[in-house]
Parts: structure tokens; sequence; C-alpha cells
């Protein structure tokens, strides 16, 4: 089993800034692909960000030179730092990683979210 802890999410004024973590336990053999996913309410959930096990990232263009993902894989943690924050980047911030478990194989655990809300 693995397990992920979200972390960081909560109210900020539009032009702030917000910094989200999600850390993961458990069975991992090995962390691939880490990433952040959002879904607002009525829409569905879409990619925000993500990063390989190698470092290359991808973003969402709604986001870019806005928000940095990172990861630190010694400590099995992707981050995301969010600046220049806008009332339309209200939503639940999802995590998803790509693991290779010990047990079961090659497997994507998603974190139970957390709320990020931008008040104009």
């Amino acid at each position: 089993q693995v397990q992920l802890v979200e972390s960081g999410g909560g109210l900020v004024e539009a032009g702030g800034s917000l910094g989200l973590s999600c850390a993961a336990s458990g069975s991992i053999r090995s962390l691939h692909s880490m990433g952040w996913y959002r879904q607002a309410a009525g829409k569905q959930r879409e990619l925000v960000a993500a990063i390989t096990s190698g470092g290359v990232t991808n973003y969402a263009d709604s986001v870019k030179g806005r928000f940095t993902v990172s990861r630190d894989s010694t400590k099995n943690t992707v981050y995301l730092q969010m600046s220049s924050l806008k009332p339309e980047d209200t939503a639940v911030y999802y995590c998803k990683i790509a693991v290779v478990t010990q047990f079961a194989g090659a497997m994507d655990y998603w974190g139970k979210g957390t709320l990020v809300t931008v008040s104009s």
C-alpha cells in the first residue's frame, strides 16, 4: 500500500502565493512521474503540472509562468509553488504519483485533495 499526504491548501487573495506538498510513503520500490491535477466546481479534473523522474516538467497553459512543480525524490515528495494566483485557480488540488510498488507492480495513486480558494 502507498499513502499520500497532501498539505498547504487554503485561502489566499488574488495575486498571492501558496505552496502545496504531497508526500508518499509505503511499499514504494521506485517513483516515476509525480504531478498535480485540479478540479473546480462543475468542471472536469485537469492536469496542472507534472514532473518526471528525470526532472522534465509539463504545465497546463493556464499556469505556465506562474506555477512551479518540483520534487525531492529522497523524500518521495512533490511540490507545487503557485504565485500570481487568480480566482479561476480556485479548485481542489490533487496530487498523483506513478510508482512501482513492492507487491503490486506499477500503480497510480491519488491524494485526497486539498482546497485552494483564491479571493478576488
